[in-house]
């Protein structure tokens, strides 16, 4: 897919369409069920691995299948539909991966990326703080070199997949310098990462958040992320290219609502006739589906920049776009998507209010879509 490219070829429509076809015969059947327990689905995470989706998204040369970042949206997409918290188990170890894929040694590439692939480890990102989330390079959290190792104290919050995972990127504070005193850290969690507390929350439930602590966690120099300093660099880098994916989640979640309500309006009779045929319902499924194919059509335009190399050093923006766009826009459609299905639209017995409840974080996580925006209008102000 070139930068001007923004519709699948065929070989991805084909890939989407098997994709599409697991998740609704493997990870569907496990939603509701997750929701309600608010427990992770180790079986979604086993039928991710023999689908080899663990792998998808990393090099060839340590065990990746290396696909475009295009096609990673589009199974992201394809997870979200039926399940946003299967979606994020396939998004979070690249999350957490990306610095090291990006700026990382080859021996901590060729020590921990084969182990992603396979799915026998799982990593998360730590950069937030109870005082740092929006404003990151006020973090607290600090390493002091300790000869050939670091050690380091602190804390992190809204840890996705904390306590699952095994591996943890953590950004710590290695100066005083605000923003080039920050250095990023891979650390693997028996060396003494403490879980604190895993949150209960709005949606996503059966993806676990939680507070990490570290008390003066030794790590080895050699699992250092980049050079000491480039800590803020790596982790706006990183979130820079895993935005576009959290925008190709929003659009599935919205795009699974819309598919559920249809079929419901086609079977569901009020006086005489279906639901489907009544214009001002068609009407607001016609405009919830413009709306999502926009979303789709900007993610997959963000994903192809990243494909390319970010050519034009507009991806920070168009990132923020995407990621902000397709976020209100699902959570407009699944909203919508409740007031189609009437009372029913409002019980678990159907997944539109799950979809709604799921659909708040993709506003707020990866940056919240105020700060997409102060992004966006810096670049238009220039």
């Amino acid at each position: 897919m070139t930068e001007h490219q923004f519709s699948l070829d065929g070989e991805q429509i084909a890939f989407r369409d098997v994709v599409r076809k697991f998740a609704e015969d493997k990870i569907a059947p496990l939603a509701a069920e997750t929701d309600r327990t608010g427990e992770y689905s180790w079986d979604a995470f086993k039928a991710l691995q023999a689908m080899e989706l663990t792998a998808l998204s990393y090099p060839a040369e340590y065990g990746g299948s290396g696909a475009s970042l295009v096609t990673q949206a589009v199974v992201a997409e394809e997870l979200a539909r039926v399940c946003a918290s299967t979606s994020l188990m396939f998004l979070i170890s690249k999350l957490g991966m990306l610095p090291v894929i990006n700026f990382g040694s080859h021996q901590l590439k060729e020590k921990y990326l084969p182990r992603i692939c396979s799915g026998e480890s799982q990593c998360s990102y730590g950069l937030s703080e109870a005082d740092a989330g929006s404003d990151v390079a006020s973090m607290t959290t600090r390493a002091t070199r300790d000869g050939n190792d670091w050690i380091i104290n602190g804390s992190k919050i809204w840890i996705t997949n904390a306590g699952v995972s095994d591996l943890y990127t953590v950004f710590a504070r290695t100066s005083d310098d605000r923003h080039k005193g920050i250095s990023a850290f891979l650390v693997e969690a028996s060396w003494g990462v403490h879980i604190d507390k895993v949150e209960h929350k709005l949606g996503i439930k059966g993806s676990p958040t939680g507070v990490i602590r570290f008390d003066n966690l030794r790590v080895p120099d050699a699992n250092r992320i980049g050079e000491v300093g480039e800590g803020f660099a790596i982790a706006m880098h990183t979130l820079d290219r895993s935005r576009p994916t959290i925008g190709a989640q929003a659009v599935g979640i919205a795009q699974g609502a819309i598919d559920y309500a249809v079929a419901y309006m086609k079977e569901r009779k009020t006086f005489g006739a279906t639901l489907a045929t009544r214009q001002g319902l068609q009407w607001m499924v016609a405009e919830a589906q413009m709306q999502v194919e926009a979303a789709r059509t900007l993610v997959y335009r963000a994903c192809a920049a990243v494909d390319a190399g970010d050519p034009h050093g507009d991806l920070s923006t168009l990132g923020a776009m995407a990621k902000c766009f397709a976020s209100d826009v699902a959570m407009q459609v699944t909203t919508d998507c409740v007031q189609l299905l009437g009372g029913y639209g409002y019980t678990n017995d159907f997944p539109v209010e799950r979809m709604m409840r799921d659909a708040k974080i993709t506003q707020i996580y990866e940056g919240t879509n105020q700060i997409q925006r102060m992004v966006i209008a810096k670049k238009v102000f220039g």
